[in-house]
């Protein structure tokens, strides 16, 4: 039998079906039935800053199964090590061990003070009530102690959890970037007669682009786009979205500024060191960096039904990254910016599924880029290039003539729960029968997330300015793009305009 987790995101063989207990939002842990092998995943807690004499709640938080961590302490230890992450496991661990000490003291005092109430119910001699009333007193502040510490274990526990990235697919090669491996390598490289230019080149013979201008309006790595280029952006968003349309997925436009907590939901770090999001002085707001946040958060909270799985959205919208420590010859021109448009896909559904969906992505990815004529490989991700959501990552990249070398143009992720835990995102099982309500109701579970870029601008760009040059200095557009170009077939230079 396969089995998969929905805390790990790893597929397991022949194991036993097991109920996983948990850590409620109440604090309160118990013994719950859930789907076989059900684990939970991690999530960051946006705990505010706190002294030790006040206990600040975390503005969120996420059910995590520090049970099944505890239980499975090697693996995730392997599963740190692999992805290369800082996480500190062992800290985690005790802290869930202290934890789970001060919730049995906890409960031995009420237990004891409901036990002195109790007593107090019937006839007794003053001299006894008073004694009981003194000890109640005791008990109660003794209690209350401890419920402070143990909220700010809580805490602190929460906290510490945030850097435990999500477990990994046991077909997902190990190491850095370089350990990638090739899963489909599509077309060949363009050849030409003539000395190649790269998109910068061509878009300055071309006036498609303003890098000059922009730098003094807004700063390095800001661009205009002018003439044909806007027609290509726009061109490029409206095939990416008609395309996905016709493959079921629901058109959607998003707000682009959302909150911090929202970010950190989706698995990312607003404000850490060299962080990629840019956040709004004075607020708790941030730009998104990807349609993948609000996107994600349009259901936050919520308990779908069953039926309405899959969900599939493609979103347009602009998107804002500080390249912290971004360099070299990669950066130059369109190809690394702090702002652009895309076009991208999102999808939830059961967690059974989300192995062939993560397939499906990666398969309209690769027709949409066939289709324009592109020559590109596409990568399995190594466990070092997985971000902390990721259980598997493949990434495009395409040829560029200009650059000569491969550059990323697009990914496809499999999050598992570990979006959805934090983000709140469940549903509930339907069965054949009559459905139950209330207490007789079936328990929910966590959706799977997926994320895939169906057209990343600039980047676009860049692969059609330089596949398609031509020796006199103009670009051929694909066919597939020129019904949403006025019908454009040709940029060409201005001295060859009619």
């Amino acid at each position: 039998m396969v089995l998969h987790c929905c805390f790990t995101g790893t597929t397991f063989h022949s194991l036993k079906l097991a109920a996983i207990p948990y850590l409620s939002k109440t604090l309160t842990y118990y013994s719950r039935p859930l789907l076989p092998l059900v684990v939970r995943s991690l999530s960051a807690s946006a705990a505010a800053a706190t002294d030790d004499n006040k206990v600040v709640k975390p503005q969120w938080k996420a059910a995590i199964d520090f049970k099944w961590i505890r239980d499975h302490k090697e693996s995730v230890a392997v599963n740190i090590k692999n992805r290369n992450s800082t996480a500190n496991l062992e800290l985690v661990l005790e802290l869930y061990e202290k934890l789970l000490n001060v919730q049995k003291e906890v409960e031995k005092l009420r237990a004891e003070r409901n036990a002195v109430a109790n007593m107090m119910k019937g006839k007794l001699e003053p001299s006894e009530r008073q004694k009981l009333i003194e000890e109640g007193k005791n008990l109660k502040e003794e209690l209350v102690t401890l419920e402070e510490d143990l909220l700010k274990l809580t805490d602190e526990l929460q906290q510490e959890a945030q850097s435990i990235p999500n477990m990994t697919h046991p077909d997902v090669p190990l190491g850095g970037e370089d350990s990638s491996t090739v899963r489909k390598m599509v077309g060949k490289h363009a050849e030409f007669s003539f000395a190649v230019k790269d998109h910068v080149q061509l878009g300055k013979e071309l006036d498609l682009f303003d890098f000059d201008a922009a730098a003094e309006v807004s700063g390095s790595k800001f661009y205009y786009l002018k003439n044909e280029a806007v027609l290509l952006e726009m061109g490029l968003v409206n095939w990416a979205v008609s395309e996905a349309m016709k493959r079921g997925f629901t058109p959607l436009t998003t707000p682009e500024i959302v909150r911090s907590s929202v970010v950190e939901k989706c698995g990312f770090q607003p404000r850490g060191t060299n962080t990629q999001v840019y956040s709004i002085e004075n607020s708790d707001q941030c730009l998104i960096g990807t349609a993948e946040i609000p996107v994600g958060g349009i259901h936050m909270d919520s308990i779908l039904s069953e039926s309405s799985l899959p969900l599939k959205y493609v979103a347009f919208s602009h998107c804002f990254r500080t390249e912290a420590g971004a360099a070299g010859a990669a950066t130059r021109g369109l190809y690394r910016v702090h702002q652009f448009s895309k076009v991208e896909m999102f999808i939830l559904c059961r967690p059974d599924e989300s192995d062939s969906y993560h397939e499906e992505l990666i398969e309209i990815e690769e027709e949409l880029f066939s289709s324009l004529g592109f020559h590109f490989k596409t990568l399995d991700m190594a466990t070092e290039d997985l971000g902390a959501p990721a259980y598997r990552k493949f990434d495009v990249e395409a040829w560029m003539p200009g650059l000569g070398r491969y550059g990323e143009i697009s990914s496809a992720s499999n999050c598992t729960d570990y979006q959805s835990r934090r983000l709140g995102i469940r549903f509930r099982p339907e069965s054949s029968s009559s459905p139950k309500k209330g207490k007789n109701a079936a328990p929910t579970q966590f959706v799977h997330t997926l994320n895939a870029t169906a057209c990343a601008v600039p980047r676009m760009i860049v692969c059609l300015l330089e596949n398609f040059q031509q020796e006199d200095g103009s670009v051929i557009i694909p066919e597939p793009l020129r019904p949403f170009m006025g019908g454009l077939q040709i940029i060409k230079p201005k001295h060859l305009q009619n």
